[in-house]
């Protein structure tokens, strides 16, 4: 039986590519992008040498018996090139840049791995893909990290001196190749602090609004999967002259159960004022925008706490938490949802933002401000290239463009 294949593209790499291409002598970055939170990670990182003419960067989405949908088209929007998996697998990268575990061991070319959220370990205690979970997952485990015997990222970023230490019960074999690097996404939005009004504008917030922002992970646990009548609630217990109601969703959430899906869910709240943030652009804008956040145990409503936004947990996981991780730090020192007003709980939030801000800065970064530093000359080192003598470049994040009804 015949076995179809992706057509492969006459692209910068490969036999004949010195035939097509204008710019010859290129290092090849190779960047993989499983889901679109690895993506959007990965496109923190991205500028960071793409403008140096010395290096070619391609992207590629793993083909394997399942995959994400939704993916492709995330990566076409940025207007990357885009090669098919079974091209890049046969191709050796001087670079590969990879926020994800996923198939790294079929890939050829040194591999800067970087954590895809707030934390290169994760929040929950166990794995999702367990069946039956008896065993902690940190997102450091040896599983992860090796393949027959061998250490798969040639580079580790990881985000605190904590998980370096963590990292050192878990698997010290791969303590050689880790470098604590930070947190590039927190130092954008750190950055970006400065475009807040900007950020408010295109959101439509006025000049004396207050801007409440629902934050969900996915899974059952998460908000929208819980409480998926909390934008309502929200909407209907705030007035509208005071306030504007925005909700981000994680990008799981939307390629799962499709854009039009959670678009339809939420079409009622749209329609009655709520900011729909898009999985692809703009939820760190939405957050530094934002004048008190209703969130979960996911990332980004650690980013929030992290940035000094006051913070309430809605819900959480309960004890499928990991004692000591981000999102259970964040569970300590924020308030809890109830049924009370809400005006009173957005004043208890704020009394209680500088103490978690703290707490989760720490947390999320041990080198604020630093990551693009770190990360680019680590890059540099696997390409085998001079770094560039001017400062690492990183653009400012793009504004939110909600979902219209």
């Amino acid at each position: 039986m015949l076995v179809s294949r992706e057509m492969w593209i006459r692209g910068p790499v490969g036999a004949g590519a010195e035939a097509r291409v204008t710019r010859a002598g290129c290092r090849t970055a190779l960047v993989v992008v499983p889901t679109m939170t690895a993506g959007t990670r990965l496109l923190d990182i991205v500028p960071l040498l793409e403008s140096d003419h010395r290096v070619q960067v391609v992207f590629t989405v793993p083909h394997t018996t399942d995959h994400w949908p939704g993916v492709e088209e995330f990566v076409r929007a940025q207007h990357g090139l885009l090669m098919p998996w079974e091209q890049a697998v046969h191709h050796t990268f001087d670079l590969v840049l990879a926020a994800s575990h996923r198939h790294l061991e079929q890939l050829r070319g040194p591999i800067l791995l970087v954590g895809h959220g707030a934390g290169t370990m994760k929040s929950h205690l166990y794995s999702r893909k367990a069946e039956t979970p008896v065993l902690p997952a940190t997102g450091l485990d040896r599983e992860l990290l090796t393949y027959r015997g061998r250490i798969l990222p040639s580079i580790l970023a990881l985000a605190t001196e904590e998980e370096r230490t963590a990292l050192g019960s878990l698997c010290p074999e791969a303590l050689p190749v880790a470098v604590v690097a930070g947190d590039i996404c927190l130092d954008r939005m750190a950055d970006g602090a400065r475009f807040r009004e900007h950020y408010r504008r295109t959101l439509g917030v006025k000049p004396r609004q207050r801007l409440v922002t629902i934050s969900s992970t996915w899974s059952t646990d998460s908000i929208f999967g819980r409480v998926p009548s909390l934008c309502r609630a929200v909407l209907d217990a705030l007035p509208a002259t005071r306030y504007s109601v925005a909700a981000v969703l994680h990008p799981n959430v939307w390629t799962v159960h499709g854009r039009r899906q959670v678009t339809a869910w939420l079409s009622d709240c749209v329609e009655a004022g709520l900011r729909l943030i898009p999985p692809d652009r703009g939820w760190q804008a939405t957050m530094i925008a934002s004048d008190w956040v209703i969130g979960d145990h996911g990332s980004t409503t650690a980013y929030a706490a992290a940035i000094g936004r006051p913070v309430t947990m809605a819900v959480g996981p309960g004890d499928r938490l990991r004692p000591g991780s981000i999102a259970d730090l964040v569970r300590e020192n924020a308030p809890t949802l109830d049924s009370g007003p809400l005006p009173a709980q957005e004043d208890e939030a704020i009394r209680r933002r500088e103490r978690l801000s703290s707490v989760a800065g720490a947390a999320i970064s041990s080198r604020p401000g630093q990551a693009a530093g770190i990360l680019r000359s680590a890059m540099y080192r696997l390409l085998g290239l001079p770094e560039p003598e001017c400062p690492p470049w990183v653009p400012t994040l793009p504004a939110p463009l909600p979902i219209e009804e």
